[in-house]
């Protein structure tokens, strides 16, 4: 639905977006994660049209985006981080206005606008001026804009930015039941945004794609290791040294978390499963087993670990040329 190649993007000497591949599936939703500062809004703004790219290409919705951008921009809809409102429109006069310069039918505009309305939630604002809207209700009404035309692909530019936490919940929720209907790309530097919502993210950093995965399998592999949280209910003393002599495990410490004593990690080797080893070792010895779990990185681990530092190139496995 979105395919990207080698796209970059220079100002004078500054490189905002350097040498970015990437493809979105149909249906998918893309957590584009990034640093303030990384490219995130720069790449947004060439896939939607707003500014050609130094070098590279792209196809939206299977247009060429600089060869056929009318065809490619009439399929996508786009909400940039300040929401682009008229504030002496009410919420109904605006969403109308988008709905004829985006080409709706003017036998189906009347209708179009009121189903976004109620999708949106903003159906009780509707005589409302924009001028007069909440920041959340303003972003909905972004977001309603962007869907008007029912566009094949939405992106998504910071679209929780200084929501509370009612209004971000109430939005993450919206943004899933778009996805399968629509394909998203969502722009974001907030960590719980990707995390609960996107189905695969791509990280960003200083212009450059850094990884490329799902969060679960990106935090697996950047982890190196098989790491299980095991808690026992005794053990004493002699419980590390019998779990460090468990095949496949190569190390055992203490856990890192709020537990009472007994509560240790144990690392194996990749693609080592030491579950069945593990419970058999405590059982032999007549412990207790209170709780085995595997440990992950959190989100926020992998977003330092790859903005910070270089990764391995395998992390990278999803890029296309």
């Amino acid at each position: 639905m979105i395919e990207v190649q080698h796209i970059t993007k220079r100002y004078g000497r500054v490189t905002a977006v350097d040498d970015v591949s990437f493809r979105v599936e149909r249906g998918e939703i893309l957590g584009f994660l990034g640093p303030n500062g990384a490219g995130k809004t720069t790449t947004m703004r060439i896939l939607t049209g707003y500014m050609p790219p130094t070098e590279g290409r792209a196809n939206v919705a299977g247009f060429d985006l600089f060869n056929q951008p009318i065809e490619a921009k009439q399929r996508t809809g786009y909400l940039p981080e300040t929401p682009p409102l008229y504030p002496e429109m009410t919420v109904r006069e605006y969403l109308d206005f988008v709905a004829r310069i985006k080409g709706v039918p003017s036998r189906e505009r009347k209708d179009r606008v009121n189903a976004v309305m109620e999708r949106t939630r903003v159906a009780d604002m509707t005589d409302r001026h924009c001028s007069k809207l909440s920041k959340g209700y303003r972003q909905r009404v972004g977001l309603a804009q962007a869907l008007i035309h029912n566009p094949e692909v939405l992106i998504l530019d910071e679209p929780t930015a200084g929501l509370d936490p009612k209004q971000i919940m109430e939005t993450r929720d919206l943004i899933r039941g778009l996805g399968g209907d629509h394909t998203i790309v969502l722009s974001t530097h907030i960590l719980p945004e990707v995390a609960q919502t996107c189905q695969r993210v791509i990280i960003i950093n200083k212009g450059r794609v850094v990884a490329v995965d799902t969060p679960e399998a990106l935090t697996a592999r950047l982890k190196g290791a098989e790491t299980m949280f095991v808690q026992l209910d005794a053990g004493g003393e002699d419980a590390a040294p019998a779990l460090a002599a468990i095949p496949g495990v190569t190390r055992v410490g203490p856990a890192d978390e709020r537990t009472t004593h007994g509560a240790f990690e144990v690392e194996s080797d990749r693609g080592t499963d030491v579950r069945r080893e593990i419970a058999r070792a405590v059982v032999t010895r007549g412990w207790g087993l209170l709780e085995l779990r595997p440990m992950r990185m959190s989100l926020e681990e992998v977003f330092l670990q790859v903005t910070t530092e270089e990764i391995p190139e395998e992390t990278r496995s999803e890029q296309h040329p």
